[in-house]
């Protein structure tokens, strides 16, 4: 009995889904955290991130699935979802390994630097650590591509990225911050890797 094996190019494609319906499925978890958070007067927002409070830990973990009010959520939805998509096209790794690595250079730089007694919630910090990262991958991986890509988003993002670094009440410019520090190292953990392996020839296993 023999089996067909998917071709590399059936594969891309099935990896590029899964990496959407991961961006899809967080943003999906935002919008059911902040209906249940709702239900229940806003009890969840008090898992954001606690500067200086080693309880407060967990928020790197939780705070980006946070939001205050639906009004935020909504702010933080789109550009996370057109980010988070531009990245998921280049597969399940690369977008779950780059949002692992800018929620916790974004939620451990906020934790450390934001004053005490504050609270920090909302995946701008992503949203951010996305930008930078498409921003600066083209000049890891040497793609022109990449490249392009990195100028459109600088055109679109790039004076909000830079208002939004400015320090303004009920505004975590820390997380904005360190989000996008979180994007320029994922960009190069990423992209430098592949850039510098030797070229192999793909191989498939039956």
């Amino acid at each position: 009995m023999t089996t067909s094996t998917p071709s590399a190019g059936a594969q891309r494609r099935l990896d590029r889904e899964h990496g959407l319906m991961f961006v899809a499925a967080m943003a999906g978890l935002m919008w059911l955290a902040e209906i249940v958070d709702t239900a229940l007067g806003g009890d969840l927002d008090q898992y954001g991130i606690e500067p200086h409070d080693g309880d407060g830990l967990i928020g790197i973990a939780t705070a980006p699935f946070l939001h205050a009010g639906f009004g935020h959520l909504i702010g933080n939805t789109i550009p996370f979802l057109i980010l988070g998509a531009s990245i998921a096209l280049s597969g399940l790794a690369r977008i779950v390994w780059a949002t692992v690595i800018i929620a916790v250079v974004a939620g451990l730089g906020t934790w450390l630097v934001a004053p005490a007694g504050t609270e920090h919630i909302g995946a701008s910090g992503i949203v951010f650590g996305y930008a930078t990262y498409l921003m600066t991958r083209g000049i890891f991986s040497r793609s022109m591509v990449h490249l392009l890509v990195g100028a459109v988003v600088l055109v679109i993002y790039g004076s909000t990225l830079l208002f939004s670094l400015v320090p303004r009440d009920g505004i975590s410019w820390q997380g904005h911050l360190f989000g996008g520090i979180g994007g320029v190292i994922a960009a190069w953990a990423l992209e430098a890797r592949r850039t510098s392996s030797p070229s192999r020839t793909p191989s498939t296993f039956a």
